[in-house]
């Protein structure tokens, strides 16, 4: 790291444009993920035939789609921190239950009526199909860090604006998922040992990170392996070479999200940003998002 500018030296990011990435991550991910919760969306799951008393089988099918009719090896790669046993729940038993042309439809119908509910007429006016149109540009520079980016890169784009944003919002916080995967292997930390170091530093309680699926066993067997190292203490708790090694995680992840974003101005960034407030106050305002959340949102 170059101290004068904050510019790393490998990857010529500096701190201003990982600052931007971070920023604009914060503002995209409610606009992703408050699908997964909606009514709609539940309901369109419901008509292909998935259980809605929870949802994980909706969860699963609508994320792992774009792949196709992947495994539970695959899966369990691409989403890296659910455990494998969770995983084999739900796949390939959505592949049975419908294909993943058809989910990828329903995902569609169920982003265009979430946020036809959300912001009523809102949901198509021009400012959306002008934050479309940015994001597309943003999502179309981003090089496919691993599968989940890739496989929702290849995706047609939908006609509806509010939808064309929705898809772009989902190839941006992907692409950036799996930069943060390789800055996780980079810096030596298996799928569980993932999560222990982050609740560790205090990015949500231990408890939350219980929806992964991990069994109390392998959490403890983690939590052995980081005090091994030095980086959490006899309590749980991150030591500073923990809390550092995060850190580094944390700055790694940005370097490779902010790549993409480079395509627009500055003063285009702020355009997209100011339009998508309408979007991150309905997904903030609907009451279905978490309050604590397993990304640290708010936290880091």
């Amino acid at each position: 790291m170059d101290t004068d500018t904050g510019t790393d030296a490998g990857t010529g990011t500096g701190a201003g444009e990982r600052a931007a990435a971070r920023r604009m991550w914060h503002l995209l991910e409610p606009v992703h993920a408050v699908v997964y919760y909606a009514p709609e969306a539940y309901e369109e799951a419901a008509a292909l035939g998935y259980g809605t008393a929870e949802r994980w089988p909706a969860y699963f099918a609508w994320r792992a789609a774009p792949l196709g009719a992947a495994g539970a090896e695959e899966t369990t790669a691409a989403f890296h921190s659910f455990s494998p046993d969770m995983v084999a729940r739900y796949v390939p038993e959505s592949w049975r239950i419908a294909a993943p042309d058809a989910v990828l439809a329903a995902r569609t119908r169920a982003v265009t009526r979430t946020y036809a509910a959300l912001l009523g007429p809102g949901a198509d006016t021009p400012g959306v199909a002008e934050a479309a149109t940015l994001a597309r540009r943003v999502a179309g520079a981003a090089v496919p860090a691993g599968p989940l980016s890739a496989a929702n890169a290849a995706l047609p784009w939908p006609g509806e604006p509010a939808a064309a944003l929705w898809q772009a919002a989902t190839v941006i916080r992907e692409h950036r998922g799996d930069g943060h995967l390789r800055a996780l292997r980079e810096a030596g930390l298996d799928p569980v040992e993932s999560l222990v170091s982050f609740a560790a530093i205090g990015a949500a309680p231990p408890e939350v990170f219980a929806s992964r699926g991990w069994t109390p066993t392998a959490w403890e067997a983690a939590r052995s392996r980081l005090a091994a190292r030095g980086l959490v203490d006899a309590a749980g708790a991150a030591t500073g070479a923990g809390r550092e090694l995060r850190a580094q995680v944390e700055r790694r992840t940005d370097e490779l999200a902010a790549e993409p974003w480079r395509v627009l101005s500055d003063d285009e960034r702020e355009h997209l940003a100011k339009a998508l407030e309408p979007f991150w106050v309905a997904a903030i305002g609907s009451g279905l998002l978490p309050g604590v959340n397993t990304l640290g949102i708010g936290k880091v």
